[in-house]
């Protein structure tokens, strides 16, 4: 017999202290089965506020991490613990890597301020805790590149080269990336790591022009996570929340072309005004892995007492990462 996954997902909600959080770039199908939908951080934030001890988070597993990293206390379950390609690109080692590639180029270690993107692993993220460091998000890292400038010191960027590239380029600051041409971190302000998200290296120059050709007065509208040219040749640019208010507040009949995941690009306005900026289908393959089955199996072994796919952090990561985190929270 066929199981109902939406009636059983439903059921085993309405029984089990627990929260369903299902981050944007997720299958409509399971985005809907949600009990709180958002961008990375804000998913964080609001499993920290919320009353029900066990959480099942639809999305990649730095996300997870983060909520255990900001709440230790929650019991984290993943239906897939699907990992995030950007993420991947830098462990430990790479980011001591990074810091000595500085230090063997002039820069001492205490001269440096690590900042790394959301989007990492645990590990990471208390590395640069334990240097100091903060952490950001695509909506915050100007403000936090702005308030770490202030330290007088050289700013470390991990892992998306893109978003350190960006907003360095927003600011009017130099930067470089470690591993492509000639980087100096003395000539420097912002030195990034070389990573990049592969769903935002889709969009090109001839898909903005492509969309200007045929809808003249279209807008263009992108992640920071694009390369720096995507970005200077739109008209806006911004994080996942960022996009969806821009895309909103615009006239329903103003057509748009959005360069960011399909998912979500696809759920911004259904009257067939928005596109989304590419020839390609730029749908997230790991946020993509997680499919109605995987959450019912997921809910159904809390149900059983023998729960899978659990996030655990250790002690020494959750307290140096929290601290990473709790610099960039404490930055208004």
């Amino acid at each position: 017999m066929s199981i109902d996954y939406k009636a059983e997902i439903e059921r085993l909600k309405k029984k089990l202290p627990v929260t369903v959080v299902g981050h944007f770039y997720q299958r409509d199908e399971v985005f809907k089965m949600a009990d709180i939908t958002g961008d990375s951080l804000e998913l964080a934030r609001k499993c920290k506020v919320d009353k029900n001890p066990w959480v099942v988070f639809c999305g990649v597993g730095f996300m997870g991490q983060s909520v255990k990293v900001i709440a230790p206390e929650k019991r984290v379950l993943m239906p897939k613990i699907a990992c995030c390609a950007m993420a991947r690109m830098i462990d430990s080692s790479y980011f001591d890597d990074s810091v000595q590639y500085m230090v063997d180029r002039g820069v001492p270690k205490e001269n440096i301020l690590p900042i790394t993107y959301i989007n990492s692993d645990a590990t990471v993220k208390a590395k640069v805790g334990e240097m100091g460091g903060l952490v950001c998000t695509s909506s915050n890292a100007y403000k936090i590149i702005e308030k770490g400038l202030e330290s007088g010191k050289k700013i470390l960027f991990v892992p998306d080269r893109c978003l350190g590239q960006n907003f360095a380029n927003s600011m009017g600051l130099k930067s470089c990336v470690i591993g492509e041409g000639e980087c100096d971190p003395k000539e420097a302000d912002v030195i990034c790591f070389n990573g990049f998200c592969s769903v935002h290296q889709l969009f090109t120059l001839d898909d903005i022009e492509f969309y200007r050709n045929k809808y003249p007065g279209i807008l263009i509208a992108v992640h920071p996570e694009c390369d720096p040219a995507i970005v200077d040749a739109s008209d806006f640019a911004g994080s996942t929340s960022q996009l969806i208010k821009y895309v909103q507040e615009l006239d329903p009949e103003q057509k748009v072309a959005v360069g960011t995941e399909y998912n979500l690009v696809n759920r911004m306005r259904p009257n067939g005004n928005t596109y989304v900026l590419s020839s390609t289908k730029p749908e997230c393959p790991t946020m993509n892995e997680t499919t109605l089955e995987d959450l019912y199996l997921t809910l159904k072994s809390i149900e059983d007492g023998q729960p899978i796919n659990e996030i655990v952090v250790d002690a020494h990561t959750v307290k140096y990462a929290n601290l990473a985190l709790s610099r960039m929270l404490a930055i208004k």
